[in-house]
């Protein structure tokens, strides 16, 4: 079986995106590819101080692509926590109808 090591500065990048409001820890694991298991262990190593951020090195195209997926995931919840404001409203609004109104 094959394991992939993850560096500490790709731990930190998804630690804190999980930490965000409203960011569900299994959410952010499936995007990102690794179990919310292993998220959730990091999360705890995170608040122990048991790593720490390094600088990403700049020609590391592994590295680049891991970013970008995580700027996704921050678009991607952004336009949700957008959504589900919307929604809040909508069911304000048509929350004081009863089913079977109608317009007449």
């Amino acid at each position: 079986m094959k394991y992939r090591r993850y560096d500490d500065q790709f731990k930190v990048e998804a630690v804190e995106l999980a930490l965000q409001p409203d960011v569900q820890t299994q959410a952010v694991a499936s995007r990102l590819g690794i179990h919310p298991f292993m998220l959730s262990r990091w999360k705890k190593e995170y608040r122990e101080g048991r790593f720490m951020a390094k600088p990403p090195k700049g020609s590391d195209a592994e590295a680049a692509e891991l970013r970008r997926q995580i700027r996704q995931l921050q678009r991607d919840n952004h336009k949700l926590n957008e959504e589900k404001e919307i929604l809040k409203e909508a069911r304000r609004f048509f929350g004081q109808r009863q089913p079977g109104d109608t317009d007449s």
